[in-house]
């Protein structure tokens, strides 16, 4: 019998349908292995995985296949957003044992949770030199039945290579000038001059290097350091990666010149490159990014934004075509015949040239993405507004993508984050005001009365899975640029509570930080990655926040902490900077300070917003006046306003400016 009925998660849902006697990962599903005697597949993805659904209809849709899995194994699907912990440890064995990773994930295990056999996406058939699925059940069925003594020896091999393994963190000391440097060689050896990121296809959005290189650049004016950032930005928004209709980022682009995006759209990609774009504005005031940011944050609100208040988790990368059959990018691309349609001759000839749409196409059956080629000249902007939206208004007629919409707490608070800067920047308070309602949804739902947050929520119910690292450091940070922005102390306080769990939970020896809380279920390895992913690392976004609230409130215990646990970035900046990237922004903010910024003033008064808008890494702003200002924000205790007027103190290093009343010498002084 199929378990998965009464699962909250989208993705497991999608499968509880299957004739696979599907089990959630629990202690009953290996019980019955055990009783059983037979090995447990594990099966690992997420619900806008474009593999994970072609594997599920190929094979895990198909009675021949479901009849053989249920008779010789307990299989136990995992959704790898609600457990970022289990995805995590057998993830470090696939990629150990094959050299690459990726989902669908395919793991066997013994009945005590020892991976013994891996793969990724199995075909049907035999093809590449893949095997089937079917081959490869019937491998490990041999295996498990005539080689049992060689299959536990495997696995205990495999478990043992997985405990043994020790983290460099760095020992004593931050990351200096030296590893700094070091880390910025290192980017511009693999920049793309051409096409602007890192790397060759598949080519991710660097949003976290990019944070890192705009910091760079406010502390050192290191002009190589913006160029690359800025290029990046550039190259990413005329891309097909972009939505040059809706606004928002896909996951990725298949191809180095960010042509072909896989269509997927993340939380936690547009949250992450909505700051990204709002902060490029502030460094160099590029329109392009001013729109981007604004963009992007509207289609967070408009796409992904549930009823409860909080964010959605994703939007599928396949939908219905014309002609009924679900397939990937149905929903975005368009074709020469398909623009006349909606535009005519001659708005459609303009079209096509202007978003880069040929007979030909870029995608696949002679459909293109669109995207901003650049080579058409100046054209009409009241024109392509016209058309934009013509183009928007048909699509939305299409059949739409999947909505994951359980609300994933670390990706909510990058939401947050990201919302209320973009408001705050461009006077949108209806961005801030979401980011409010967001925290609010987490407080009240994700912490609830159990003072610890839940990873997930979906209808406003909080799941079962505890969070985990990354959790606690991007909710911490949502809240603490969030008090920065709407000077509410109580955002401060409920930072400080989670950042008091980080201290107590997830804290080890010498100032490594561990995925899971000291009491988290016990798996055969205790996650410990501090390394970006698609988001920051659960380590150095701990990290980010720890040091911030030290700024707030003059903690030395959470400062301690940060620079603890920033030793992990001294050892690897240098060596795998693409990986560590807002490791490496975090490092900027402390070589920085960061500066304390206590604006006694109005809320959103003129010295506020330039606050806010000051470039400095990391700096921290308290605003607010009256004698309760600094019971908001420490802070804020005995700064008042000099001659009755709004006034500015600037601190570092435990050294303070003069305070000043004119914004014009504060912008200076936060210039970086």
């Amino acid at each position: 019998m199929n378990r998965l009925a009464d699962e909250t998660s989208p993705y497991l849902l999608q499968h509880a349908d299957n004739p696979v006697d599907w089990w959630p990962w629990s202690p009953e599903a290996f019980a019955e292995a055990r009783e059983r005697g037979v090995p447990v597949l594990l099966s690992v993805g997420y619900s806008s995985c474009h593999w994970c659904h072609v594997m599920a209809h190929e094979s895990f849709e198909d009675e021949t296949v479901a009849t053989y899995l249920n008779a010789h194994f307990v299989p136990v699907k995992v959704d790898r957003e609600e457990r970022p912990d289990i995805d995590a440890v057998y993830m470090e064995a696939v990629q150990a044992a094959t050299g690459h990773g990726g989902w669908p994930m395919t793991v066997f295990l013994t009945p005590d949770a020892e991976p013994f056999y891996f793969g990724t996406y199995f075909p049907p058939e035999a093809r590449h030199g893949s095997p089937s699925f079917q081959q490869v059940l019937e491998g490990v069925v041999a295996a498990w039945t005539d080689r049992r003594e060689e299959v536990a020896e495997v696995a205990e091999r495999i478990v043992a290579d997985l405990a043994g393994r020790s983290l460099v963190h760095g020992g004593d000391g931050v990351p200096g000038e030296s590893e700094i440097a070091q880390a910025l060689l290192g980017l511009t050896r693999e920049y793309d001059e051409q096409h602007g990121g890192f790397g060759g296809a598949p080519k991710f959005p660097p949003s976290m290097v990019v944070e890192f290189l705009l910091r760079h650049y406010a502390r050192t004016r290191s002009e190589g350091a913006l160029q690359m950032a800025a290029d990046t930005c550039s190259a990413m928004a005329r891309g097909g990666i972009y939505d040059q209709l809706g606004g928002g980022f896909a996951r990725y682009s298949v191809d180095r010149e960010w042509v072909v995006p896989h269509f997927e759209k993340m939380l936690y990609d547009n949250a992450l490159l909505c700051r990204v774009y709002a902060h490029l504005w502030r460094t160099t005031g590029s329109d392009e990014a001013r729109r981007i940011a604004l963009e992007t944050a509207d289609f967070m609100v408009r796409e992904l934004r549930t009823a409860e208040g909080g964010f959605a988790s994703a939007l599928d990368a396949d939908s219905e075509d014309a002609d009924g059959r679900h397939v990937e990018g149905a929903y975005y691309v368009w074709t020469p015949a398909q623009l006349r349609e909606v535009l005519g001759e001659d708005d459609a000839a303009f079209a096509a040239a202007y978003f880069g749409v040929t007979e030909k196409g870029t995608f696949e059956e002679g459909a293109s993405v669109l995207r901003l080629p650049g080579d058409t000249g100046p054209v009409d902007a009241a024109r392509v507004a016209d058309v934009r939206g013509r183009l928007l208004a048909a699509r939305e007629e299409r059949p739409r993508p999947g909505l994951d919409d359980k609300v994933v707490a670390a990706w909510n608070g990058l939401a947050i984050a990201a919302l209320a800067e973009t408001g705050a920047y461009f006077d949108r308070p209806d961005l801030v005001e979401r980011a409010t309602e967001a925290a609010d949804l987490l407080v009240r739902v994700h912490l609830g009365e159990v003072a610890r947050l839940a990873r997930t929520s979906k209808d406003g119910q909080a799941g079962d899975n505890a969070g985990v690292l990354e959790d606690y450091g991007d909710v911490a940070e949502g809240f603490l640029t969030l008090a920065a922005v709407t000077g509410e102390g109580a955002w401060l306080e409920f930072a400080g509570f989670l950042l008091d769990i980080v201290l107590e939970q997830f804290t080890g020896e010498g100032g490594q930080l561990y995925d899971t809380a000291h009491d988290a279920e016990q798996l055969i390895r205790r996650p410990q990655d501090p390394t970006d992913s698609a988001t920051p690392s659960g380590w150095t976004a701990a990290a980010g926040a720890l040091l911030s609230y030290a700024a707030y409130t003059g903690s030395e215990a959470h400062r301690t902490a940060a620079e603890g646990a920033l030793g992990v970035v001294k050892a690897l900046g240098p060596r795998v900077p693409r990986f560590v990237g807002w490791g490496l922004a975090v490092a900027e903010a402390l070589l920085d300070g960061p500066r304390e910024v206590a604006v006694a003033g109005p809320v959103g008064g003129e010295l506020h917003r330039t606050a806010l808008l000051g470039r400095a890494p990391g700096a921290v702003v308290a605003a607010g006046e009256g004698p309760g200002a600094g019971a908001e924000f420490p802070l804020l205790v005995d700064r008042p306003p000099v001659g009755g007027e709004p006034t500015a103190y600037v601190c570092r290093h435990f050294v303070c400016d003069a305070p000043t009343t004119d914004p014009g010498e504060l912008a200076a002084k936060l210039g970086g």
